[in-house]
């Protein structure tokens, strides 16, 4: 068990004032058989009026409104949990779902079907000729070991680059240009996997570091700001996590925080505002995610 301290502050700076809009806050890990959540602080300026909601996927989710006008909105947000992850899961997949393509049973299926759903289905498919590339010549491979082995691809393939604007890459972006963020890799990797008919959805949250806390350097990339990774169903397993920017399985250094079938579905972050023309805004955002004792 790792107890860690995560402080994210969010800074808007506006160079006029401006009306701000609704917004959703998505900072709260939930409790789970792998993380539990000690403590939880949201600050946000100027104040606003705040309710919780859980949405479609049960994410603990702040909605935000406010009166008045202002030029700066800051978010301050600190969680301390225990955190249970495991660095080598090993679990064992239901034989059916040992080998890929398999079909997963009839009482789960409904409820994985959207997870299945691709975003584009375009003739010439290189996301699916990519994935396929992990199977062998009989046209299958032992599902574990081949997902391993695509995480692993993907962190030694690409080059991992740092992106502050928004949005993701699709997947076939990502394979062109051989490089990417932390989110446009999870993509990828969901992608491959619902190619070869398996359930997937993207994670957002944070990556601790031991390096940034004085401990040892382990290639770890991706600290210092959100993370993303994606959740595979393998039945037997569960939802198994895999962070292909680092091409590992799970692991302790992983704290989820929301999980969606889209990435546009779990922004830490999303809101409008309302100004006079010629209005511009700038961002900051500050992670740090440490081990306490």
């Amino acid at each position: 068990m790792s107890r860690l301290r995560i402080t994210h502050v969010t800074e808007y700076r506006y160079s006029q004032p401006v009306q701000l809009g609704e917004h959703r806050l998505l900072f709260r890990p939930r409790d789970s058989h792998d993380l539990r959540l000690v403590s939880a602080t949201l600050k946000v300026e100027p104040q606003p009026v705040l309710r919780w909601l859980h949405d479609v996927f049960q994410n603990s989710v702040a909605v935000a409104t406010f009166p008045g006008e202002t030029r700066k909105l800051r978010i301050e947000s600190q969680v301390v949990i225990d955190h249970y992850g495991l660095d080598s899961p090993d679990f064992p997949i239901e034989p059916p779902a040992a080998r890929t393509p398999f079909t997963y049973s009839a009482r789960e299926l409904p409820d994985l079907q959207s997870d299945m759903l691709r975003r584009t289905d375009q003739p010439d498919d290189v996301v699916l000729a990519w994935a396929q590339g992990f199977l062998g010549p009989d046209g299958t491979m032992e599902t574990v070991p081949g997902l391993v082995a695509m995480a692993a691809a993907i962190n030694r393939d690409f080059t991992y680059e740092w992106r502050e604007e928004e949005g993701v890459r699709e997947a076939a972006e990502t394979l062109e240009l051989k490089s990417g963020s932390c989110r446009d890799f999870a993509l990828l990797m969901m992608e491959a996997a619902r190619a070869l008919g398996m359930a997937a959805r993207f994670v957002t949250g944070y990556l601790y570091d031991p390096a940034l806390d004085g401990g040892p350097a382990n290639g770890t990339a991706g600290a210092g700001a959100t993370h993303a990774w994606c959740q595979i169903y393998l039945p037997g397993m569960g939802w198994t996590e895999f962070d292909p920017t680092n091409g590992r399985v799970a692991g302790t250094n992983l704290v989820r925080v929301g999980v969606a079938r889209t990435p546009e579905q779990v922004k830490p972050t999303e809101g409008t505002f309302t100004a006079s023309g010629g209005t511009t805004s700038q961002m900051s955002v500050d992670v740090q995610v440490s081990r306490i004792g």
